[in-house]
C-alpha cells in the first residue's frame, strides 16, 4: 500500500488537522499540517499515503491511514474575502476565515485602489510552493457601509461560487452573435406565428421557458413548451462552457442572483422576452380537450413570444379576473389541473414547503418578510414543464446505442424513502392520527398525500411537511435511472431551465445527437452528473444559510418583542421554534428551561418531558417566544420561551434555584438539529 495515491476531497477542520475524504474507502486519509502541499479547504487534490514505518496499522487495522498531499486538481474556491495589511512595497491580505489558511501576497500594481484596512476580495493569481504565500490580486474593495453585501459574497465564495466572470469569459460572451440568421430559422421548426406567452415571477429578468397553445381543425390543441436553446450559444470546448460547468447552477440568495451565464446570454440572447424571436427547443404536443396526448414532436425551434404574464396577472384570471388571453390561461390551467390530479392518483407526493421572500430597502437591509404560496398560475407552469421533461427523458432511454447499451443521459432520480426513517416518521404521524398504508410505493405516495391534505391549516401542517421533506431521499443527476419516486415517474430529467442548470444543457446535448441519430458515448457523463449534484447541494447550502443571514438581520430590530411560534425540533440542549408569522427559527435554551423543571429529552418521540411537572415540548407544539438576541456573524437567532404562569404553576424553580437574568444565559456549544 506504500506510495499508493487516492483522489479525494480535503477537508480542514478548525484546529488544523486535515482529512481527504475518498469515495470507496472507509476512513478518511489524515493530512497533517505541513503536508497539505497548496491544498485548501474543499479542494479536489491527489493524496499519497505514507510509509507505515512503525507497522502501526498492521497492529491496529482500524487506525486511520496518513497521507501527504502531492497535487490539487480543482479548487473549491478561487476568491476570498479578507483584510488587506499594507507594507512599504507590497502587502498582505488576511483571509476572514475559521479555516487555517495562508495569507495572500499582494503585490502594489495589483491593488485595485485599495488602502490599508480595506475590505477586499482577492484572487489567487499562482501558488508554486507551499513554504511561500500565495500571490493574488484585489478585485474588488467592499465598502464598509454593506456588511449584508459582504456578507452573502462571503457566502458565495465559500461555497465556491465566484463572484462574476473573468474577462476571457465575458469576451467570449461578448462576442456572441445577436441576429439570428435565416439560414438558422431555415433549420428549425418556425412558430413564430403561434400565440406564445411567459409565466414568470414578476421581478424575474430571464425567461427560459415559454407555453404556446392553439386550436387544430379537428378540435384538439397544439400545445408546445419552448425552453432557451443556450446549447446553440454555449458550447463545448470553450472558456464559457467550462465557467457554466464549474457552476452548474445559478444561485438565488435574498437580493441577488448569481448566475451560472453572464447576463448577455441570462438576459438578453437567450431570455424568451416579449416581442423577440428567439432560439428554442421544444416539445409540442397535440392535446384533447381531456387531457389525452395524442401526438407528440421534439425539436429545435424558432418563437416570438407574444405576452410576458406574471404568476400574478395569471393567477388573477384564474380566480375570474378578466386580461388578455383569457380563454387560453383557463384552457391551459384546465388541463394542468388534470395532469396534476393523474400525477397524484398514480404514485406523486404533494409535497408543498413554504417559502419566504424578504422585503429589502435600498440597501438591502430585510425590512418585512412574506411567506410565498404555490398557486394555480405556479402549478400551470410546473405541470407542462414537468411533462416536457418526463417526454425528453422516456424519449431518449428508448434509444440504444450501436452496441445496444443505453445512451449516458443525465436522469433526475429520487430513490424510494429509507424504511428506518419512514418507520420514525409514520410513528410519529400516527401522533395526530394520521394513518399510514405500507403495503407498497404507491400506497406510501397515498398515504402521505391523504396526511398532507388534511394537516392543511392545523398547528402541526409545517412540522409534517418538514419532517416529511427529511424522511425523503435526496434527488440527484445520475446516468443510472432508478425513477423518480417523489414524482412517479419511471424517466425523468431536467430540460426545462438551461440559463440556471448546466444539467438541463447536457440533456439538450445529447437530446439533439439523439434526434440526429449520431451521438456518441460520453465516458465522463457520469462524473459531470456528480458534479452538478454536488454544485446544487451547495447552491442550497449557499441560500439558505443567505436567508438565515437575512432573518437574523431581520429580528435584530425585534428584541423584546414576543410571537407566535411553532416547535422546529428538539435536542438535549433545548428546542427550536419557527415564528408563524416570518418563519424565522431560534432556539430556545435549556438553561432557560432549566429554570422550571429539569428535562429530559425523548429521541424517539421527538420531545423534551420535564422530571418534576410532566411538561411537554413537542415538535408541531404552538407556543409563545420573545427574541431575546440575533448574532449576525454565527446566523443564529436566540429565543426565550413565554411560560403561561398559572398552566405551568407546578413548574416552579426548585427551592436550591436562584432566579437568573435568562437574558444573559444562552445556548449551547453545539446547535446540530436532528
Amino acid at each position: 500500500m506504500n506510495n499508493k495515491e487516492y483522489t479525494g476531497t480535503l477537508d480542514i477542520t478548525r484546529s488544523g488537522m486535515g482529512y481527504v475524504i475518498v469515495e470507496g474507502l472507509d476512513k478518511d486519509i489524515i493530512i497533517r499540517h505541513g503536508d497539505y502541499n497548496t491544498g485548501l479547504h474543499g479542494d479536489t487534490v491527489i493524496v499519497a499515503l505514507k510509509e507505515d514505518k512503525n507497522n502501526s496499522n498492521k497492529n491496529n487495522p482500524n487506525k486511520r491511514k496518513e497521507g501527504k498531499i502531492t497535487a490539487v486538481i480543482a479548487r473549491k474556491q478561487t476568491e476570498f474575502i479578507g483584510t488587506l495589511q499594507m507594507g512599504t512595497n507590497f502587502a498582505f491580505c488576511v483571509i476572514s476565515t475559521d479555516k487555517p489558511m495562508p495569507d495572500f501576497y499582494i503585490p502594489l500594481d495589483s491593488m485595485g485602489g485599495a488602502v490599508d484596512k480595506d475590505k477586499v476580495i482577492v484572487t489567487i493569481v499562482s501558488w508554486k510552493k507551499a513554504n511561500k504565500s500565495p500571490i493574488g490580486k484585489v478585485i474588488d474593495v467592499l465598502s464598509k457601509e454593506k456588511e449584508g453585501d459582504a456578507a452573502m459574497k462571503t457566502l458565495l465564495l465559500e461555497n465556491g461560487f465566484a463572484i462574476g466572470f473573468d474577462d476571457a469569459v465575458m469576451q467570449e460572451a461578448n462576442a456572441l452573435p445577436t441576429t439570428i440568421t435565416k439560414a438558422e430559422i431555415k433549420n428549425r421548426k418556425d412558430i413564430r406565428d403561434t400565440l406564445t406567452f411567459t409565466i414568470d415571477p414578476v421581478d424575474a429578468k430571464d425567461f427560459d421557458d415559454a407555453i404556446s397553445i392553439k386550436q387544430l381543425k379537428n378540435g384538439n390543441y397544439e400545445i408546445g413548451v419552448h425552453i432557451a436553446d443556450v446549447s446553440h450559444y454555449v458550447v463545448p470546448n470553450t472558456v464559457l462552457n467550462s465557467a457554466a460547468y464549474q457552476k452548474a447552477t445559478s444561485v438565488y440568495l435574498p437580493d441577488r442572483v448569481s448566475p451560472m451565464l453572464p447576463e448577455k446570454i441570462s438576459n438578453e440572447l437567450c431570455s424568451l422576452r416579449p416581442n423577440e424571436d428567439k432560439l428554442t427547443f421544444s416539445t409540442i404536443f397535440e392535446i384533447a380537450a381531456n387531457g389525452e396526448i395524442k401526438n407528440q414532436w421534439i425539436g429545435r425551434t424558432v418563437i416570438h413570444s407574444n405576452h410576458r404574464f406574471t404568476y400574478e396577472d395569471a393567477q388573477a384570471i384564474i380566480e375570474g379576473g378578466n386580461g388578455e388571453y383569457k380563454t387560453e390561461i383557463l384552457l391551459l390551467n384546465d388541463i394542468a389541473k388534470l395532469y396534476r390530479a393523474e400525477r397524484f392518483k398514480t404514485g406523486a407526493i404533494n409535497f408543498n414547503s413554504q417559502e419566504v421572500r424578504f422585503k429589502l430597502d435600498e440597501t438591502g437591509k430585510p425590512i418585512g418578510i412574506v411567506v410565498k404560496e404555490s398557486k394555480e398560475s405556479h402549478q400551470l407552469v410546473e405541470e407542462f414543464m414537468l411533462l416536457a421533461n418526463k417526454t425528453v427523458a422516456t424519449y431518449v432511454a428508448a434509444i440504444k446505442m450501436k452496441n445496444g447499451e443505453p445512451v449516458p443521459f443525465a436522469y433526475r432520480i429520487h430513490d424510494k424513502p429509507n424504511q428506518e426513517k419512514l418507520d420514525l416518521f409514520v410513528t410519529f404521524a400516527k401522533r395526530y392520527g394520521y394513518q399510514f398504508n405500507m403495503a407498497t410505493p404507491n400506497s406510501i405516495a397515498s398515504s402521505f398525500n391523504a396526511m398532507l391534505t388534511a394537516a392543511k391549516g392545523t398547528p402541526e401542517q409545517n412540522v409534517l411537511e418538514s419532517l416529511g421533506i427529511r424522511t425523503m431521499a435526496k434527488a440527484a443527476y445520475t446516468t443510472h435511472n432508478i425513477g423518480h419516486y417523489g414524482l412517479g415517474f419511471t424517466y425523468y430529467c431536467h430540460f426545462t431551465s438551461p440559463i440556471r442548470r448546466y444539467p438541463d444543457v447536457m440533456v439538450h446535448r445529447v437530446l439533439q445527437d439523439c434526434l440526429d441519430g449520431k451521438y456518441k458515448a460520453d465516458n465522463d457523463a457520469e462524473e459531470k452528473c456528480k458534479h452538478c449534484s454536488d454544485r446544487e447541494r451547495s447552491a442550497m447550502e449557499t441560500e439558505r444559510a443567505a436567508n438565515k443571514y437575512k432573518q437574523v438581520e431581520f429580528l435584530q430590530d425585534h428584541i423584546g418583542e414576543t410571537f407566535d411560534a411553532v416547535i422546529s425540533g428538539v435536542a438535549s440542549f433545548g428546542f427550536w421554534a419557527e415564528t408563524v408569522e416570518h418563519k424565522c427559527e431560534g432556539l430556545i435554551s435549556m438553561n432557560q428551561l432549566m429554570y422550571y423543571d429539569e428535562f429530559e429529552h425523548v429521541d424517539a418521540d421527538y420531545c423534551l418531558i420535564g422530571k418534576r411537572t410532566n411538561t411537554k415540548f413537542a415538535i408541531g407544539d404552538a407556543i409563545k417566544v420573545t427574541v431575546v438576541a440575533a448574532n449576525l456573524e454565527k446566523r443564529q437567532l436566540d429565543f426565550e420561551w413565554v411560560t403561561d404562569l398559572h398552566q405551568h404553576a407546578k413548574a416552579s424553580p426548585k427551592k436550591d434555584s436562584k432566579p437568573r437574568n435568562l437574558n444573559r444565559e444562552k445556548g449551547t456549544s453545539s446547535r446540530k438539529k436532528n
